[in-house]
């Protein structure tokens, strides 16, 4: 019997991001470095993993707290 694998939704900061068919096959931290490039907190932020009560799981990047300059 074949599990299927749960969806997974993204978020950073209020942006919630659905996994569309071409992201099933990422892991987290290649998603994480595809988006980095339109969500610079996301280079040095921490991931949180929750899953829902409906089946799904809900990825969390925390940003981190840092300097300017």
């Amino acid at each position: 019997m074949l599990q299927q694998q749960k969806t997974r939704i993204f978020k950073t900061g209020s942006t919630l991001i659905t996994e569309s068919p071409e992201m099933r096959e990422l892991t987290v931290g290649q998603i994480q470095d595809l988006l980095k490039h339109s969500y610079p907190e996301l280079a040095h932020a921490t991931v949180r993993e929750t899953p829902q009560p409906d089946g799904t799981l809900l990825i969390e990047w925390l940003s981190q707290a840092g300097r300017k300059g």
